[in-house]
């Protein structure tokens, strides 16, 4: 049976980090951007940073949209990580017009946190707000870290799964089935952060 992870290489995004730390989590992770090795894989990351409208530029280059939205469809799990996260909706503030893959129906819109800097950038707590497969047995309000400027605003509110506290809620996590993602960095959040990636390794559906 196929067990790879198959973090998705599309010019973006901190690969090998990820992968590293579901090696050390005894993982087989293969940084790839072959659509077939994709399709096949066990599980399937989606890591991204920089702008919305660049990450979604690029996955259309690399041949991958079709791809992503395909493996979500038949059930494969799915992690999506930070800008990751924002692309799985249908835009982003950030690039006006530019349509992200529709998987969750909503927008990204930017950070308003008066009188805190934008981007945010450093550690914060969690607020777990519902049923996810990626934060079970976490301890309570575990510290992740955080580098954006915008984040998720689903049309429907039960997609997020987690939440911190900047300036106001602030989406942290989001899921449904098969598909669930971050907007922090677990591979940068230490204990918690693995923890994280452990439990989307075990996830069964």
């Amino acid at each position: 049976m196929n067990n790879v992870i198959a973090i998705i290489d599309y010019g973006v995004g901190n690969l090998y980090s990820v992968e590293k730390a579901f090696a050390r989590l005894g993982a087989e992770a293969a940084v790839t951007s072959d659509p077939a090795a994709i399709t096949a894989a066990a599980k399937v990351v989606l890591p991204g940073v920089g702008a919305f409208g660049d990450c979604m530029e690029n996955l259309a280059a690399y041949g991958l949209t079709d791809v992503v939205r395909t493996v979500a469809a038949k059930g494969t799990p799915l992690l999506g990580i930070c800008v990751g996260l924002q692309i799985l909706f249908d835009g982003s503030e950030e690039d006006p017009g530019v349509p992200g893959l529709g998987i969750f129906p909503g927008l990204v819109r930017r950070l308003v946190a008066p009188g805190l800097k934008v981007p945010h950038m450093g550690w914060n707590s969690l607020a777990v707000a519902g049923e996810s497969p990626l934060l079970r047995d976490l301890p309570a309000n575990p510290y992740v870290y955080f580098v954006h400027s915008y984040h998720a605003v689903p049309d429907d509110p039960a997609l997020v799964t987690a939440w911190t506290d900047y300036g106001g809620r602030v989406t942290a996590a989001v899921g449904r089935g098969n598909v669930q993602a971050v907007q922090f960095h677990p591979e940068k959040s230490g204990d918690t952060g693995l923890e994280i990636l452990a439990n989307f390794k075990e996830l069964v559906l």
